[in-house]
């Protein structure tokens, strides 16, 4: 139960965990399940500061403060930790993940090569299982390797408060990667601190809020919305590693009927893998009805999605109303848009045709052609987006869809080394007035009434024969023409063929129909979708599919092994790493 109603007055977020040691010591803050159902580990407030302290006294010995230092650790408290210890040290963490077994380590050292990291924080088991692997390497093995599960609990005492102001760095975000290459986004306490007190009054946080999170805690949602959040609002958030979720998408579900979670969500591939994965016998004894704040961002929210979700666990007390759309990215700390808590979902039909111009004319929804778009929300406090062209850099007129700038307090500082990329992403000014700076965010969009609409990201748009086209209703269409094709698994891109630009779809099958390999059964020259057990049918399926919904010829489809497509670390398709992919022919091809 949260016991503090009113929000913390402090400076940085060190002073905010000391805050909560001093006034909710002994409340449990956070809870991670071990297993995801029944093993139990959990902190006090007051532990994880005495654990923060340990640690940055360590650290505190080993180098000045301001330098960077890698997070390494499997989903846990340890985590938590360690991110804090860095804080407290005066140093800035950087959020990573150990690489998996017989996993190159090239992103690790892609973000070192840019990070520069003096010390490498991670447990004992991480560390001796990376240590061979490490040692193959110059740039690593430079780094110090500090296993924090072996520091004594006396270091506590030496600990020395840093040097800490609002201005400070609080720890880099490195970006997903979807379109390019890792960069470290520079987050400072002020933009921290902005950022949690607009989530706090968005999503109406109250004396008996709680959540749960699945997220990756190296990532902004995770980390910011599943443990800076909860922290700020004094709340207890119970955590659980994304393998589980993934593995069984019901245990999410379980885990807020079980501790009565008020606050949940993630992507919008999260409530589609519930509606596709958990069967109606599993559901059991579910009770939902806790849950108001079922927050959907990250990635395109899908309207069909919503609609399934509300339908399969409503007699299990999920209320439509929870939903909580909502658009952000690392380069503005998290939130840029949110609904708010008290209000429905509001939803826009649009004509098809006219979007694919760039041109905004409403439908109704059941109309041929119209699409039905979900708004991610208004803006948050002293903030302001613009809907700009993104060759003139003037402001778009209403109805048209331009791409989303903002500027604002919460908006970060910049990419880490970086100062050509900054320049082009985060000082951005108005063609005419030279109003700015503003951060360009990549994404396309319309506002109306103040809700911004997100239509796609700029770089991914599949233009062919003058007309755009969205890749992500390329990729909806394709995953539902087959229950074999797995759900937020398919990538859509063109390439460049016999003088023109010809569509590529790339799409991964499910371990249990690709296992038996049938061989391909006529259907008269017509495949028809969900019908038919052979990979011929899905390819045909996919066409058709295609061709129907869009009036696009499909030049490739390419059907992978399940969990073989390049993703970013929150689950994003990385589309132009799959086009490369194709190039280099790396992909994990199972049929074309």
């Amino acid at each position: 139960m949260c016991t503090v109603k009113t929000e913390p007055q402090v400076g940085t977020i060190v002073d905010l965990l000391r805050y909560r040691a001093q006034h909710q010591g002994t409340q449990t803050g956070f809870t991670f399940l071990v297993d995801a159902e029944t093993e139990i580990v959990s902190l006090t407030y007051g532990e994880l500061e005495q654990q923060a302290r340990v640690i940055a006294a360590q650290l505190q010995l080993l180098c000045p403060p301001g330098e960077r230092v890698l997070l390494l650790y499997p989903p846990g408290l340890e985590y938590i930790a360690a991110f804090f210890g860095c804080l407290y040290a005066g140093l800035v963490p950087v959020p990573a993940y150990p690489p998996r077994p017989n996993r190159s380590l090239g992103r690790l050292r892609e973000m070192n090569k840019s990070a520069l990291a003096s010390i490498a924080l991670t447990t004992q088991a991480v560390m001796s299982s990376l240590a061979h692997r490490v040692d193959q390497f110059q740039d690593l093995r430079q780094i110090h390797w500090l296993a924090t599960d072996t520091l004594p609990i006396s270091l506590a005492s030496e600990w020395c408060p840093p040097n800490l102001n609002g201005d400070a760095l609080a720890f880099l975000q490195y970006t997903s990667g979807s379109t390019a290459i890792p960069r470290g986004v520079m987050i400072t306490h002020d933009n921290l601190l902005h950022n949690l007190r607009a989530i706090y009054r968005c999503f109406g946080v109250g004396p008996d809020s709680s959540g749960v999170s699945w997220l990756p805690m190296y990532h902004d949602m995770g980390l910011i919305g599943g443990i800076l959040q909860p922290l700020y609002s004094g709340c207890p958030m119970t955590l659980m590693s994304p393998l589980m979720f993934l593995q069984r998408p019901l245990r999410w579900l379980e885990a807020i009927s079980r501790y009565q979670a008020t606050s949940s969500g993630g992507p919008n591939f999260a409530y589609e893998m519930c509606v596709r994965k958990i069967k109606p016998e599993e559901i059991g004894l579910l009770d939902l009805s806790s849950w108001d704040v079922a927050f959907n961002g990250a990635e395109p929210i899908n309207v069909e999605t919503l609609n399934r979700f509300a339908a399969v666990f409503a007699p299990f007390g999920f209320r439509r109303e929870a939903f909580f759309p909502c658009y952000g990215m690392a380069e503005s700390t998290l939130l840029i848009t949110s609904s708010v808590k008290t209000d429905p979902p509001v939803y826009k039909s649009v004509q098809a045709q006219p979007l694919a111009q760039n041109q905004i004319v409403s439908a109704q929804p059941e109309q041929q052609g119209a699409r039905t778009l979900v708004g991610c929300g208004q803006s948050i406090s002293e903030q302001k987006i613009m809907i700009v062209d993104p060759e003139g850099l003037t402001p778009c007129k209403p109805g048209e869809v331009g791409e989303i700038w903002v500027k604002g307090p919460s908006i970060a500082q910049g990419y880490w080394q970086d100062p050509q990329k900054t320049a082009e992403v985060f000082e951005a000014y108005l063609a005419a007035s030279g109003e700015g700076p503003f951060l360009r965010t990549g994404d396309l969009g319309f506002l109306e009434d103040g809700e911004l609409f997100f239509t796609a990201r700029l770089k991914d748009l599949i233009i062919i024969n003058g007309r755009n086209y969205y890749p992500q209703d390329i990729e909806w269409t394709v995953e539902q023409c087959h229950h074999a094709l797995r759900p937020a698994c398919t990538a859509s891109f063109t390439i460049y063929a016999e003088g023109e630009e010809r569509l590529v779809i790339v799409a991964e099958v499910d371990r249990s129909f690709a296992k038996h390999r049938p061989q391909p059964e006529s259907l008269n020259g017509h495949a028809k979708p969900g019908a038919g057990n052979s990979l011929q049918t899905l390819v045909r399926a996919v066409r058709l599919a295609v061709l129907e919904q869009h009036e696009l010829h499909v030049h490739k489809i390419l059907l992978l092994r399940a969990g073989s497509i390049p993703k970013t670390s929150s689950g994003k398709i990385r589309r132009h790493i799959c086009r490369d992919y194709y190039f280099a022919g790396t992909l994990e091809v199972i049929q074309k």
